[in-house]
């Protein structure tokens, strides 16, 4: 049993749904397996403007609601002959419809609470995922339509809701174990116990192919998307970027937190736990190997596996002499900042203890020194603390492969390279592990910066196992 996921820009319009369906049709031939769908690209983003609007009491959401119409109905007539289109017309109509209502609903009371905004956002995938078992079924593909919010069961927080996995893997096992035909899951949503809706968050359509993956005890999960799969760096600055082959659960996680997009961390948990592959696929490229992360892989023939990037970032220094010896101030500045719900990216802080550098999200800097102002009055005051000290227009790089555990050489050559280029390092971190150097460096230097580090580790990128064309 396998399970495949198309993302939104794999079933964009109809000449995308042939080209899935045509993926999903030499599927069957080889074997069971499971079908999990995003919205048609752009859809979910329609959704939530609607329902935006609705709550203002602007009926411009009518409008939207008709692209949306517009966009599924266009794909009917180009999929379906005008007699076999009707019935697929029907059912999208009656979804078209109870969206309409319910928006009108929102338009009335003005108000799209998170949990409201949930439910907009749900007829996305249901549309997408009936749309999709309308046309493999006119395809000779027997597929059933099957709403994941009678799968997977979460808490009722709203627009990023936590799985209960222990009744989610029941209730997969329940009612998709035994179906003959392919079922045609909704991605990115789910329910309370009470039934109501809830979504995954980011990347909510990969996280629900791993939790049905795992439920299922799949052999595999397939993430089909536009790319040919996990790269090696960002190709938009370095022109030479290559596929990487095979990546450990612990290296996909620290690239994707990084700024690789491909995969989320969150997506890999209930995979790591039922030690299931996941294999990331070119919908556009089916022939491409693509990349599978797995937990034994490989040896790389590299000293890293590949390099990330966090742009729009900024450091703030704290400093003072009166920070020396005084337990506690590390706890306290980190609480301030999680009572003000800003996420710390990263962290160096030298033995001295003289000062910590934090880097965040350049869009929440400043509300985290206003926070440390305000907390940290009495310390700024007496000189405890210096004033805070921002810098902006930064960017994080991190080196990252299990292959740097136990390697000398590691940071000297990385070093070496930004120093010879002329890149100013701001600050460095390094956890225990040994699988990851960050650094800070100038927004402005990111492309070279890039193209330094991956041309002095992957001089000879593709040779054995690590990458492909």
């Amino acid at each position: 049993m396998k399970v495949l996921k198309f993302g939104g820009s794999s079933i964009a319009d109809a000449s995308r749904i042939q080209k899935v369906a045509e993926i999903i049709k030499a599927e069957v031939k080889r074997g069971p397996f499971v079908l999990v769908l995003s919205a048609m690209k752009g859809i979910t983003n329609l959704l939530i403007q609607a329902a935006l609007l609705a709550e203002q009491g602007d009926r411009d959401y009518l409008t939207f609601i008709s692209r949306i119409k517009a966009t599924h109905a266009t794909a009917v007539k180009v999929l379906f002959s005008e007699q076999k289109g009707k019935p697929v017309l029907h059912d999208l109509e009656q979804l078209h419809g109870e969206l309409k209502d319910f928006l009108h609903g929102v338009e009335l009371i003005r108000e799209c609470t998170a949990r409201i905004l949930d439910l907009v956002m749900s007829f996305g995938e249901r549309l997408s995922c009936m749309l999709m078992t309308h046309y493999l079924n006119e395809c000779g593909v027997h597929a059933l339509f099957i709403d994941a919010r009678d799968l997977i069961v979460t808490d009722d927080a709203y627009g990023n809701a936590s799985v209960i996995y222990s009744q989610t893997y029941t209730r997969i096992k329940k009612y998709v174990g035994g179906i003959k035909q392919v079922p045609v899951i909704t991605g990115f949503i789910a329910a309370t116990e009470n039934k109501v809706t809830t979504t995954l968050g980011r990347n909510g359509s990969d996280f629900t192919a791993s939790l049905i993956g795992a439920g299922l005890d799949a052999e595999s999960i397939e993430i089909w998307t536009d790319v040919n799969g996990v790269l090696s760096t960002d190709p938009r600055f370095v022109k030479n970027a290559f596929t990487i082959r095979e990546l450990s659960y612990e290296e996909a996680m620290e690239l994707s937190y990084f700024g690789a997009e491909v995969i989320h961390p969150k997506t890999m948990i209930p995979a790591v736990d039922k030690n299931i592959p996941i294999i990331i696929k070119n919908t556009f490229n089916p022939e491409q190997a693509g990349t599978i992360i797995k937990n034994k892989i490989k040896k790389h023939t590299a000293a890293i596996s590949g390099i990330a990037c966090i742009e729009n970032i900024a450091l703030l220094n704290i400093e003072g002499g009166g920070m020396v010896g005084i337990p506690g101030m590390a706890a306290r500045i980190f609480s301030i900042l999680a009572s003000a719900a800003l996420n710390i990216i990263m962290i160096s802080q030298g033995s001295s203890e003289h000062s910590i550098c934090l880097g965040l999200k350049q869009n929440e800097a400043l509300e985290a020194v206003r926070s440390l102002n305000k907390e940290l009055k009495k310390e700024l005051e007496s000189k405890t603390i210096n004033e805070f000290v921002l810098i902006e227009e930064l960017v994080i790089i991190a080196v990252i492969g299990d292959n740097m555990r136990g390697t000398p050489g590691i940071s000297g050559k990385l070093f070496s390279a930004l120093g010879k280029a002329r890149i100013n390092v701001l600050a460095i971190a390094q956890g225990s592990s040994e699988r990851n150097i960050s650094f800070v460096i100038h927004k402005k230097d990111s492309a070279r910066a890039l193209t330094t580090v991956h041309k002095a580790f992957f001089t000879t990128a593709k040779a054995a196992n690590h990458g492909s064309g």
